[in-house]
């Protein structure tokens, strides 16, 4: 694989092909869990070895899967690795998986996941499959972690736990509520696009 491919893999993944911020796909956990940072990067965590674990997989079988039963192939697949972590997690961060709760189980149905096997790992090597995996899997950390920071901070005046705005600040406790989820997803995606707008005008 070219060099070229795995930094288009690498930018798509982290940003231009986000799975949130631009496919807004995976809407479920990013509204559920983000009312901190620490959740969010969690779950995005979680979902990133699936990404990778089921890319590499499905990327390994894909001649030997019948095209009639891919699609439950794939979803087994997924499943078997979300296993893992919900396991995992359950053992050895136990806390956070209480947090999470049933958002863990709930990755196996993820669109993120079960699109990128059907639409690249199916389609590509092991190596390219497992780039978009990891990259595809910290966009969604990335926007789950920018979302967990910004309901936090208004929320409570805190990041990752830690009091950072003092006694002085107000939190606002709507963006601990869901209906907060969907305030602040609204403002960071206005600034993801002029963001973008500002690239596009730029190389234009």
């Amino acid at each position: 694989m070219s060099d070229n491919k795995t930094s288009q893999l690498i930018t798509d993944g982290l940003w231009y092909n986000n799975g949130i911020f631009v496919q807004m796909l995976g809407m479920c956990p990013t509204l559920a869990v983000t009312t901190s940072a620490e959740n969010g990067l969690g779950m995005g965590l979680a979902t990133t070895f699936v990404l990778l674990g089921a890319n590499v997989v499905v990327s390994l079988i894909r001649n030997f899967i019948p095209s009639a039963v891919r699609i439950p192939g794939y979803i087994i697949v997924i499943a078997a690795f979300v296993t893992i972590v919900d396991l995992s997690m359950n053992a050895y961060l136990h806390d956070l998986h209480k947090v999470l709760g049933i958002f863990i189980p709930l990755i196996v149905v993820n669109c993120i996941i079960l699109g990128r096997a059907e639409a690249f790992a199916s389609k590509n090597g092991v190596f390219a499959s497992a780039i978009d995996g990891i990259f595809t899997g910290l966009g969604f950390t990335l926007a789950l972690v920018v979302l967990g920071s910004v309901r936090e901070l208004l929320g409570s005046g805190s990041l990752f736990g830690q009091a950072l705005l003092g006694s002085d600040f107000h939190p606002s406790l709507v963006f601990v509520l869901p209906p907060g989820a969907f305030i602040a997803l609204g403002f960071i995606l206005v600034g993801v696009r002029w963001i973008n707008a500002k690239r596009d005008n730029e190389a234009a």
